[in-house]
């Protein structure tokens, strides 16, 4: 799988306190000695994701700096936990040793309901994992392949977009990310293509620099799922992207 798509840095000013900016140009960063970047940074291979939604957590505005520590919503910190728990212990299973937990927004485009948990690339969603039966999940499913029996499990069909606009963990994310889903909900009504890709916010995923960041999975040619991760995305990137995710 590729990483962070190679797109020229944009002119971020340096002040981070500022007001979401009406221009795209003005998109606020950290300190004045950061260095100017011409490609995105490799964050290392994006094998498997898993993103999780619950009432608690959405609208992706009021999510806390780290949603997975969170006493609010139970569910992310227990995925978390138990995430963390096997890295540990099966960190030499490379498909394991590469999961990514992130939170994602329901809505229009995405339906989903509390404790929905879908899995990337496999295109599958397990309907409303309960907090009790988290450990036994992770073990079942994600670290030994098991079918899930104890809920109700989903294949995913279409493509999924995934955009940080996680504000309160990285402001150049809150103010790229909401732009750039609306651009996406924009040119996916347009085209007619609204049964065929989904896109949601979801919490931070790294690459704060590369702001705007978009995690896509969609088939590729041949038909496997592939995970792509995108830095430096702009508006004026997004019709390209769903040329490539479609």
């Amino acid at each position: 799988m590729r990483h962070l798509r190679r797109i020229p840095a944009l002119p971020w000013p340096e002040n981070q306190k500022a007001s979401p900016p009406p221009s795209w140009k003005t998109i606020p960063s950290t300190a004045s000695s950061e260095p100017r970047c011409s490609r995105a940074a490799s964050p290392g291979p994006l094998t498997r994701t898993i993103a999780t939604c619950s009432s608690a957590t959405s609208p992706h505005e009021s999510w806390p700096s780290r949603v997975e520590d969170s006493d609010s919503d139970p569910l992310p910190k227990l995925l978390a936990s138990a995430l963390k728990a096997r890295k540990k212990r099966y960190q030499r299973q490379d498909m394991f040793g590469y999961t990514r937990l992130t939170i994602c927004e329901g809505g229009d485009d995405v339906k989903l309901s509390d404790g929905d948990v879908l899995i990337f690339p496999e295109m599958t969603i397990y309907r409303g994992l309960k907090e009790s039966d988290v450990d036994s999940f992770v073990e079942d499913v994600l670290v030994n392949g098991k079918p899930w029996v104890s809920g109700v499990q989903e294949e995913l069909t279409g493509s999924y977009v995934f955009v940080c606009a996680h504000n309160n963990r990285d402001r150049r994310c809150g103010v790229c990310g909401p732009i750039l889903i609306e651009k996406f909900k924009e040119e996916i009504g347009s085209k007619d293509l609204k049964n065929q890709i989904f896109v949601a916010a979801c919490s931070h995923i790294g690459g704060h620099k590369y702001a705007g960041n978009v995690i896509t999975f969609s088939a590729n040619p041949d038909g496997k799922i592939a995970g792509n991760w995108y830095g430096y995305v702009t508006p004026s990137d997004v019709l390209e992207l769903l040329e490539k995710t479609n």
